[in-house]
């Protein structure tokens, strides 16, 4: 495979643990899933070798699961316990360690201010779309049936997802933690982290996977993943 020229959102779905390597450069392959490796690296003014070879080195090892192999009903099952399940868990107390940080440090200019009810409007749409797709597409996709519409609703409000984020990352600083930051701060941002790469890689299997069976859908992914 050349790797340079393929898509990051092909190499993602192929290469078991590419999406850490383009995590680590901060390469946007949700949103910019259908730009080539190489054009994501001239824009980031990134230099190709170290990030070639950490992928190269990947390509060594086999697909945990390769998800392109499965049937629909399996991939749903998998989105369902390790996405939807997990984003129900991590929201509310993102919510209650981002109001404990903002009670405790909003003197400081470092305070992400704002953070709790950016937090909680992410809660309140992602709710709203993971039922949707539980509550219609998905039980329509497990009987073999692909409808455009509502495959293109869930696209576009995957890039409403891509715009939160970017606003929480404006938010945050990028996530990064103000120097001294205290235990409540550190546990706030490890679970960001966290909450943002699951999110990318849960929009990632939906629309460059489970939405692409048999052919449906444009690569559109979220708004703003970097």
């Amino acid at each position: 495979m050349q790797l340079l020229t393929q898509p990051l959102g092909k190499l993602a779905t192929q290469i078991s643990g590419a999406t850490r390597v383009f995590h680590q450069y901060k390469l946007d392959f949700c949103c910019g899933g259908q730009q080539s490796l190489a054009e994501a690296l001239h824009k980031r003014g990134l230099e190709t070798g170290p990030v070639l070879a950490a992928l190269e080195a990947l390509q060594q090892k086999p697909l945990a699961k390769d998800w392109r192999q499965a049937p629909a009903h399996e991939l749903i099952d998998y989105i369902l316990q390790r996405y939807h399940d997990k984003h129900r868990q991590q929201l509310p107390e993102l919510i209650r360690l981002a109001r404990r940080v903002e009670h405790v440090h909003g003197d400081s200019p470092d305070c992400p201010t704002g953070l709790a009810d950016q937090l909680d409007a992410m809660l309140q749409e992602l709710e709203s779309h993971m039922q949707k797709e539980e509550q219609i597409l998905f039980p329509m996709l497990r009987q073999g049936i692909y409808p455009a519409g509502p495959i293109h609703v869930m696209q576009q409000e995957h890039l409403q997802h891509g715009d939160e984020l970017e606003k929480l990352d404006s938010l945050t600083d990028g996530i990064r933690l103000p120097p001294g930051a205290c235990n409540t701060w550190t546990a706030l941002y490890l679970g960001l982290r966290e909450l943002k790469e699951d999110l990318m890689e849960h929009i990632l299997l939906e629309n460059e996977i489970l939405f692409m069976q048999p052919s449906h859908g444009d690569g559109l992914c979220c708004g703003s993943c970097q």
